[in-house]
């Protein structure tokens, strides 16, 4: 079974999505993150995946702190979170707000042992890596820079460090909701040994659901969604239905 991850992006401190993560495409669908988070929660969702925009492009110099704190406050659900996440005293932050997971990204492919320190300190299920890749090449600092670093071999990488959860966003379907990209999730789940895959970017509606189910043996076990989210394209009775909702 696959769990449909709703996400809540947050520039200026409003609720918004970006096309394929460029910051001058944006879509702003509401003024009030909190309020969307519980709406998601009342229809079912197990788990919150809020990413902070300002922080992720600033490293975190503008951040949505308290928007985020806000949200792990006031939802009675997990939460994960991640972008501008730059250092240790990040991750501690994050975590002591009430977060459930903190995702690392640009700090990652900067310093990969303080992967490993925060996994060892924290628990592999409260730390998480977030892979945006684009044309299988790792891109940091909000997206906006190339690394030379091929996707895969980075999530192999992470594995060894402990990381037991890797987002894993294609940075071409993120937004455009043309279907994700399931050979990237089927080739890369079948070089784990122990890591779980969460899906993102591409999205379109419940057929895509049902084609990520097929990738279960792949170690997908859970998918992001966006835009087709706030764009109705989904029931929640198709997505959380009930006696089958768990957190990943």
């Amino acid at each position: 079974m696959i769990i449909p991850v709703p996400a809540i992006d947050i520039l200026n401190g409003c609720c918004v999505r970006l096309m394929q993560g460029a910051y001058d495409q944006v879509t702003n669908y509401h003024k009030d993150p909190l309020m969307v988070a519980r709406q998601w929660e009342a229809q079912g969702a197990t788990l919150l995946h809020v990413v902070d925009l300002d922080a992720a492009r600033s490293g975190g110099k503008k951040n949505n702190i308290a928007v985020i704190a806000s949200i792990a406050k006031h939802v009675s659900i997990p939460v994960q979170t991640g972008g501008g996440i730059r250092s240790s005293a990040d991750v501690t932050r994050i975590l002591d707000l009430g977060v459930h997971r903190a995702i690392m990204g640009t700090a990652a492919v900067g310093d990969p042992s303080l992967v490993g320190t925060m996994v060892e300190k924290y628990g592999p299920d409260r730390v998480a890596v977030g892979i945006d890749a684009e044309a299988g090449e790792v891109r940091v600092s909000g997206w906006l820079e190339g690394t030379g670093l091929p996707a895969f071999e980075f999530a192999k990488q992470m594995e060894r460090y402990g990381v037991r959860r890797i987002i894993y966003t294609d940075i071409r379907r993120d937004g455009t909701m043309t279907g994700p990209n399931l050979n990237a999730y089927r080739t890369l789940g079948r070089q784990l040994e122990s890591a779980q895959l969460m899906a993102s970017g591409g999205v379109s509606g419940p057929k895509d659901l049902n084609a990520l189910r097929e990738l279960e043996s792949f170690r997908v076990d859970s998918v992001i969604i966006g835009r087709a989210l706030y764009e109705g394209k989904f029931s929640e009775h198709i997505l959380w239905p009930e006696g089958l909702r768990r957190c990943p």
